[in-house]
């Protein structure tokens, strides 16, 4: 199935949206590839793993789905439809069963973005203007990385919480 692949469905990461793919779809696109980013709605996993199902049942064929940062844990999950042949994890969470985000990266020291990280509302966290240009996006341009802020999601701080019912790499290639 996976030399079937004619589609890759892109998963984004926390405090993004389906742009942060836009260099990347022209790559994949001049080798002959359909690109597909899902945009999370990055409210709880469950409801992540429903967009990625829906981006994934939108395509003929079998898919390979890639994810970036938390889009990582997403895949994991989602990963499990049966339309997904392989996952691609781009500096992202491989979560296990059972295993949630924040109990996934508890081992690693906090890292200075993280002072970066604010409340968005009630139930919701975002990256500052300067956090986002100086930690997600300090290979970019200036007006690039403004733009990309101005676009991120605001991730509903549950999502971290979340735990894995089957990790999809466990029985798909990865």
């Amino acid at each position: 199935m996976a030399n079937q692949i004619k589609t890759i469905v892109l998963v984004h990461g926390a405090f993004a949206d389906g742009s942060c793919w836009a260099k990347v779809i022209p790559l994949l696109t001049a080798k002959g590839f359909k690109a597909v980013a899902v945009q999370n709605p990055l409210s709880t996993l469950v409801d992540d793993v429903k967009a990625a199902h829906r981006a994934i049942e939108m395509q003929d064929g079998p898919v390979l789905l890639v994810g970036h940062s938390w889009g990582g844990a997403v895949i994991t999950e989602a990963g499990n439809h049966p339309q997904v042949a392989g996952l691609l994890y781009v500096a992202a969470a491989a979560t296990d069963s059972g295993q949630s985000f924040n109990n996934w990266w508890k081992d690693y020291p906090p890292k200075p973005s993280a002072a970066q990280i604010r409340p968005y509302g009630k139930d919701c966290a975002a990256f500052t203007q300067e956090g986002f240009c100086k930690y997600l996006a300090q290979d970019l341009s200036t007006e690039e990385a403004d733009v990309l802020w101005a676009v991120q999601g605001p991730i509903g701080v549950v999502c971290f919480d979340n735990k894995i019912s089957q990790a999809a790499w466990r029985n798909k290639p990865a």
